[in-house]
């Protein structure tokens, strides 16, 4: 079989590798899956790079954090698959491979649908779920502000919150995407206008003066800055990503007279706190999702294992520019 293999740091093109492997052989309680469709995270990138927060010392690894695909072996003492199941192997099994070996504990049952949509759930499905419950009690007819809106995570978030009659301001970058979210069911979009106070003004307008107690911020910089300025006193900030590339700010005044907090965000955290029956319970709401067409992501461009490079340099654009989630289909 072909698989990525992750050698060195630097730059993904130089410091990744294409090799051929013996097929997997399971052990007793594995199961091996011929995957569908791999998802291409910029925490890969980061990897690859080894940047702060990513670096790897357990080098060479077979990199991939999540998929899609369908077993063709299982081992002697596994009851709950068979071949031929379709399924979700767990966080960070290897997955830019056309063939893995994982625990079949671990492994998920996969409906039916589009594989490329199927590939994003494990990641950016519980990090939508994470962020609506892990940071505030919110109750029905609440508001949360959110930019980022129309990265895979936002676009999920206001389907999940419209279903539990939360509303979200969806702060983006260019008008003609608010069509796209206003029938995703957001409840307000706005422009953003580069300045906190601007911005505060606008999504008082938008919102009809309602009191934000939560923001979503995945863009980090003075972004962070922009969104706590819309937040009532007392609001809270949750960063989950750094598109902008540059530390979360946030002013003295914002935090002492307003009572602005900031605190960052981690998935796996939020996989922590559950327990695997109710982590199940909610990728299992997530997939039916998904597989219905509920839950959609933007598919930026899908990649042939031995068109890595391409995969990853498309991956690295800017999300305007990448318009949407990467996918590498191994065995294509």
């Amino acid at each position: 079989m072909k698989a990525l293999q992750h050698f060195a740091h630097g730059n993904p093109a130089e410091v990744v590798k294409l090799i051929d492997l013996p097929d997997p052989e399971p052990a007793a309680d594995e199961v091996v899956i011929d995957l569908e469709a791999s998802a291409v995270h910029l925490a890969d990138i980061k990897l690859f790079r080894g940047d702060e927060g990513f670096k790897h010392d357990d080098l060479p690894r077979q990199p991939g954090y999540e998929g899609v695909g369908r077993i063709s072996a299982v081992g002697t003492d596994v009851t709950d698959f068979k071949i031929g199941d379709r399924v979700f192997p767990w966080w960070g099994t290897g997955t830019f491979a056309q063939k893995i070996c994982t625990k079949a504990e671990t492994t998920m049952h996969a409906p039916d649908g589009d594989a490329n949509q199927l590939a994003l759930m494990m990641v950016n499905g519980m990090t939508s779920v994470c962020l609506l419950e892990d940071f505030a009690d919110l109750k029905e007819g609440d508001w949360i502000l959110q930019n980022g809106a129309n990265s895979s995570c936002g676009r999920y978030l206001i389907v999940l919150a419209k279903e539990r009659g939360i509303k979200t301001c969806n702060v983006v970058r260019r008008e003609s995407l608010f069509d796209d979210l206003y029938a995703l069911g957001a409840d307000a979009c706005v422009v953003d206008p580069g300045t906190p106070d601007e911005l505060a003004a606008a999504v008082k307008d938008a919102t009809g003066g309602a009191e934000l107690r939560l923001g979503l911020d995945l863009v980090a910089g003075d972004a962070t800055t922009r969104i706590g300025r819309c937040l009532a006193s007392g609001g809270k900030v949750v960063n989950y990503g750094f598109i902008s590339g540059e530390p979360c700010t946030m002013p003295f005044h914002d935090m002492f007279f307003n009572n602005i907090t900031l605190t960052g965000m981690s998935t796996g955290r939020g996989l922590a706190k559950r327990d695997m029956t109710e982590i199940k319970q909610i990728y299992d709401m997530l997939a039916e999702k998904i597989s219905s067409g509920e839950l959609k992501a933007a598919i930026a461009g899908t990649y042939s294992l031995d068109q890595y490079t391409d995969a990853f340099a498309h991956a690295v654009r800017d999300g305007e520019d990448r318009k949407g989630k990467v996918i590498l289909r191994p065995n294509d």
